[in-house]
């Protein structure tokens, strides 16, 4: 299996970081990547997208459905106890700027993709990944993490 280099990471790192804060005024923390399979239990919401051009691949952004609340309460900035339509629109919107974000990072590298619009899974799951896939743990504050899943063929 091909290994993926820290500098086809590092955009999608820098650009979770970067809406995070924009956009839930949030300080996160990054955890230390791993490899893992892509497989996600009941409670879980997923977010996945695709990604094409000189890079082919995968995100798939997974939160526990509470931590989705959250990021939805803090994104609409009004309490959000269940997801609902604009709710569940809100997470996807955050995967469409986080992953937008990351393309114009490649871009400015010289590296061009585009990405599908945004699928969200919420429940028990199994996703099929091109490559190894490579896990980013991100601690949005001492109780809720949510992480971002990136499988990529360069």
């Amino acid at each position: 299996m091909q290994e993926i280099k820290a500098d086809y990471i590092n955009p999608f790192i820098m650009s979770a970081v970067a809406i995070l804060n924009q956009v839930c005024q949030l300080n996160v923390k990054m955890g230390k990547p791993y490899i893992k399979q892509a497989n996600y239990e009941e409670e879980t919401v997923t977010i996945n997208i695709g990604i094409t051009g000189e890079i082919k691949g995968q995100t798939i952004m997974a939160f526990p459905k509470a931590v989705a609340c959250f990021v939805a309460s803090r994104m609409m900035m009004m309490p959000v106890t269940e997801l609902d339509d604009i709710s569940k629109s809100a997470i996807s919107e955050l995967g469409n700027m986080i992953m937008g974000n990351a393309a114009t990072i490649f871009s400015t590298k010289q590296i061009g993709i585009d990405i599908t619009p945004p699928v969200m899974i919420i429940g028990s799951v199994e996703i099929s990944t091109v490559t190894s896939n490579i896990c980013i743990p991100i601690h949005l504050d001492e109780r809720n993490s949510m992480e971002i899943n990136v499988s990529l063929k360069v």
